[in-house]
């Protein structure tokens, strides 16, 4: 049974961070939500040691708040955090743009191509996660070639700051990013343009901080009807949820709104 190993303390945390990390982001559980780490350590079949370490991580990079011996809840979309993290987010985009430029083979422009051909026909059809997938494999592709460990970290870091307001705009109406401009981003690294890469990169990360600056939309009334979701809390996460995300069965009762002592 050499092939069967205990499976590490950090994988544990790393898969309860981006489980919770990623239902944040995708709106599952609200803004103002309280979290506990008994409830989802049970939905997540881990212990609550993981879960822990997870939210720690989670308060420090802004998609949690937490009140010692009180609780710990999803941080509110703050417009000025969302452009902090735009500006920090694209320099990093720039400097891997600027230094990946050079060195991308043929393949990898395909690869850009490819993944923009994705972001157009999801944008078209309202999917916004298949959108900013493509939208994350299109850039990554410049982060990736550049090499840059720490612009790679800080990015990782801070997007999905950005990815909840992005989130909020698509199902408001909006079209995330414009393909044209990653048609010109392309265009310029296939030439090898280095200049006009790093300019188009600098000019798609203004358009995502001009996001923060957007008025809010009017919410549609909600459903009427025995079946309709509380709009007090989130709704339960769909059975078709994505791998990474909490588990389908996960119930509206599990996260609460911040009315409660996390004990």
């Amino acid at each position: 049974m050499e092939a069967i190993r205990p499976v590490s303390r950090t994988l544990l945390r790393d898969r309860a961070y981006l489980a919770i990390r990623d239902a944040i982001v995708a709106g599952e559980i609200e803004p103002g939500a309280v979290v506990r780490d008994a409830v989802f350590a049970e939905l997540l079949g881990l212990s609550r040691a993981p879960v822990r370490e997870a939210f720690s991580r989670l308060v420090d990079e802004g998609l949690l708040e937490s009140k010692p011996q009180s609780y710990t809840r999803v941080t509110p979309v703050v417009a000025a955090d969302v452009r902090d993290a735009a500006a920090v987010v694209g320099a990093m985009h720039e400097l891997a743009t600027r230094v990946a430029v050079p060195r991308l083979f043929a393949a990898d422009v395909e690869t850009m191509r490819s993944a923009n051909e994705r972001f157009a026909a999801a944008v078209h059809a309202g999917d916004v996660d298949a959108a900013l997938d493509a939208d994350d494999e299109l850039h990554d592709v410049l982060v990736r070639v550049s090499g840059n460990r720490a612009a790679a970290a800080t990015v990782a870091r801070y997007t999905p700051l950005i990815r909840r307001l992005e989130r909020r705009r698509f199902g408001e109406g909006g079209n995330c990013r414009s393909a044209g401009l990653h048609d010109r981003l392309i265009d310029a690294c296939a030439a090898g343009d280095t200049d006009e890469a790093v300019t188009v990169t600098a000019e798609i990360w203004r358009g995502l901080a001009a996001l923060a600056d957007e008025p809010d939309r009017p919410e549609a009334p909600p459903a009427s009807g025995p079946e309709a979701p509380s709009a007090s809390g989130p709704e339960a996460p769909s059975a078709t949820e994505p791998e990474g995300g909490l588990p389908a069965d996960a119930a509206v009762d599990d996260v609460e709104p911040a009315t409660g002592v996390d004990h």
